[in-house]
């Protein structure tokens, strides 16, 4: 990937824009990390091994969202290649680790259906992937890898860059796992507050895109009521599945806390002025965003 900044880069242009980060996370409770040391393709669907390829097709037909994960700066191999399981669902989430030393030995893992213990060893710290798809986008290829090694120079965190997690355009962007929210327009202090905040069992709500267990609505209206009521605590919000229409294309979405309380959210679709690419090279278009424009608690 160029690095020719004669032509705006989407990053650039969003960041401008002041594009709205909540409700821009993906949507996926369960992610699969593959560590690949090399050069990624395009597509992770490409890659060149065959049995790497065949199990990221039984990750995406199981319900599970995989990518391609390494250290940052390309380390020589350390040892059997790891592979990361992670649920992103409250009020447990969990990753674990499992260790293969020939690709022939990814035919006979099986992906674990919803509520069922994950494979391998349980992975203590929490893990920040870093998107660093330079194939992708070159703000995740410039923007994503400065932000790895920055990370790593502090020397106080574990960093790990990724394939594509979505949203080139607020690069750098992390993902926490096992927790599942999704961050953007990083730098180090803010990746290294996401982290730490995990560790502790925490999320940060700074430059947060939503938790991708929920839908993008419903990320809107999980960090809506956080900022409402300042909780914290990585999981004690569930947005509850059942999702009603409201006027005007307006979704009304209900959030529930641990202790009880429910608040209904009031999400709808607003227009940003100005235009911008989803992608570097893509054509610009009209932004579209979420906003939530009422929190009410619920008796």
């Amino acid at each position: 990937v160029g690095t020719d900044r004669s032509t705006p880069w989407c990053a650039a242009l969003a960041r401008a824009l002041d594009e709205p980060l909540p409700g821009t996370a993906s949507v996926a409770r369960r992610w699969v990390g593959i560590e690949h040391r090399g050069t990624w393709p395009h597509e992770i669907t490409q890659h060149r091994d065959d049995a790497v390829r065949a199990f990221i097709a039984r990750a995406r037909s199981s319900g599970w969202r995989p990518v391609l994960v390494r250290r940052p700066g390309r380390r020589p191999s350390d040892g059997p290649t790891r592979i990361f399981f992670a649920d992103t669902a409250p009020p447990a989430p969990r990753t674990t680790v499992l260790r293969v030393v020939d690709p022939a030995e990814l035919a006979s893992i099986a992906f674990p259906a919803d509520g069922a213990p994950l494979a391998g060893e349980t992975v203590a710290d929490p893990m920040l992937l870093v998107c660093t798809h330079g194939r992708r986008d070159r703000c995740c290829a410039v923007d994503g890898r400065a932000l790895a090694r920055a990370v790593v120079a502090t020397g106080e965190l574990d960093v790990w860059e990724s394939t594509h997690l979505g949203g080139h355009r607020f690069a750098p962007t992390a993902l926490v796992l096992p927790t599942g929210y999704l961050y953007g327009r990083l730098d180090v202090a803010g990746a290294v507050l996401a982290h730490k905040a995990a560790a502790v069992g925490e999320m940060e709500p700074g430059l947060c895109r939503g938790r991708t267990t929920w839908t993008q609505p419903g990320q809107v209206a999980e960090l809506a009521v956080r900022a409402k009521t300042g909780l914290r605590g990585a999981n004690v919000l569930q947005v509850e599945p059942a999702i009603e229409q409201g006027p005007a294309g307006a979704e009304l979405v209900t959030v529930a806390a641990t202790d009880g309380r429910r608040w209904q959210v009031t999400v709808r679709p607003i227009s940003c002025p100005g235009d911008r690419p989803v992608s570097c090279g893509a054509a610009a278009l009209p932004v579209t965003a979420l906003s939530a424009s009422r929190v009410r608690r619920l008796a």
